[in-house]
């Protein structure tokens, strides 16, 4: 079978059995391969812009993204500003991170068992695959976080807000039937918030 590459340089013709032979892409003109890159680069630009304002571009090392991981985790975080701070795979089992401003935080495959996050701004943090199991979240709020694959096993929750979050919905089924409270800063219901009743 003879196939017609067509190009803006010339023609090329290739003998083929169905597809192109290794050696007939041997013998293509520069200016094909020279097209060739041109489309996979353009993809990739494309691939990159379109992921720059994604959630996904979260689960994304802080190195590749311009992010910052935090360099220091102590016991005791109450109240701190770490707003937009990354905790890759962070050890924060028993961590007083209760009243901390973590807007925009990452907490990916992070270990948050029994940590204090009472009253603590979660708002747009992306917390995938992470354990808040036993961890105190009442009157936290969640809103528009995305905590895909992340358990909450006997965390307590009164008064957390978990407003349009992203959850499993195992968790989500989980959470409802212990929902409880009503949250003091935005007046949103716990069971209203996970979307129990919807």
């Amino acid at each position: 079978m003879t196939r017609e590459l067509a190009g803006n340089c010339h023609n090329v013709t290739a003998q083929t059995t169905g597809s192109l032979q290794f050696s007939s892409f041997m013998n293509l003109s520069p200016c094909w391969w020279n097209r060739c890159r041109a489309v996979l680069l353009s993809g990739l630009v494309i691939l990159v812009l379109g992921l720059t304002e994604s959630p996904v571009m979260a689960i994304i090392p802080p190195e590749f993204r311009g992010g910052q991981a935090i360099e220091e985790i102590s016991k005791d975080m109450h109240g701190r500003d770490l707003k937009e701070q990354n905790f890759l795979k962070a050890d924060l089992r028993g961590v007083d991170l209760s009243e901390a401003d973590l807007r925009g935080a990452v907490f990916n495959s992070s270990q948050l068992q029994e940590a204090d996050l009472q009253g603590a701004d979660l708002e747009n943090v992306v917390a995938f695959a992470s354990r808040f199991d036993g961890a105190d979240l009442r009157g936290a709020n969640f809103t528009n976080a995305m905590l895909m694959q992340s358990q909450f096993k006997d965390a307590l929750i009164e008064g957390a807000d978990f407003s349009n979050a992203v959850l499993d919905r195992r968790q989500q089924n989980e959470l409802c039937a212990r929902a409880d409270g009503t949250n003091a800063a935005s007046g949103s219901q716990t069971l209203d918030s996970l979307g129990c009743r919807s």
